[in-house]
């Protein structure tokens, strides 16, 4: 397990729209340009093995704009292919705050960042103590049928909490900015509250910005 002290104060960045990674959760990624397969297997050369998960932010700062807050991962696992691409997974560390973008000679992009204000994020797995799961899960099955989507109803059953949550604010389809907002909520409790809006707005036909409001 990596501790406080290991994390470093520079890390490389994948700005990648939609892409949403949590702590204790696992992404997995396609490498296939060229700075991506370079950022890759120089983070293989480090101890920590760690990639920043960020979103851009365009339209605010600059179109390479990018968002303050984002999530490093240990690359965990990963295969490559006859054709020199990378199939990756990405295990959540920790969430950071953007400080600046680092220049270098790395094709890629490199920022310095800062890890307080997270210090649940390497600690124990989290709890929801109001996570109403029966109603939840209806909510969920009426969603997903909206959509002509199935599940294994079996394994989300049995998953715990954080990893149901987690597992889904990953794995459903909304706006970049929603995922973001999924991303920087504070606690488990307050991110389970913001997908059960997102999913609620959503069944209503409710839109991006009514949800912003």
């Amino acid at each position: 397990m990596i501790k406080a002290a290991d994390l470093p104060d520079t890390l490389a960045v994948f700005p990648l729209p939609g892409a949403l990674l949590l702590p204790r959760a696992r992404l997995p990624l396609h490498i296939f340009e060229p700075r991506y397969l370079q950022m890759f297997e120089d983070a293989l050369k480090t101890r920590e093995r760690l990639i920043g998960m960020i979103q851009p932010c365009p339209g605010k700062e600059g179109a390479d704009a990018l968002h303050r807050i984002g999530c490093a991962g240990r690359i965990t696992q990963f295969s490559e292919t006859e054709d020199g691409r990378y199939m990756i997974t990405l295990s959540g560390v920790s969430r950071f705050r953007m400080d600046c973008e680092v220049s270098g000679f790395t094709p890629y992009r490199r920022c310095s960042v800062l890890w307080s204000g997270f210090d649940r994020d390497l600690g124990r797995t989290e709890d929801d103590a109001r996570f109403d799961r029966v109603a939840f899960m209806d909510l969920l099955e009426r969603f997903l049928d909206a959509r002509s989507l199935s599940a294994d109803w079996d394994a989300l059953k049995e998953a715990d909490e954080e990893l149901l949550i987690n597992s889904l604010s990953m794995m459903l389809d909304f706006e970049p900015e929603d995922k973001q907002a999924l991303l920087e909520a504070p606690c488990l409790a307050t991110r389970r509250e913001t997908l059960t809006t997102l999913i609620e707005f959503a069944l209503r036909g409710g839109t991006h910005e009514e949800i912003l409001q």
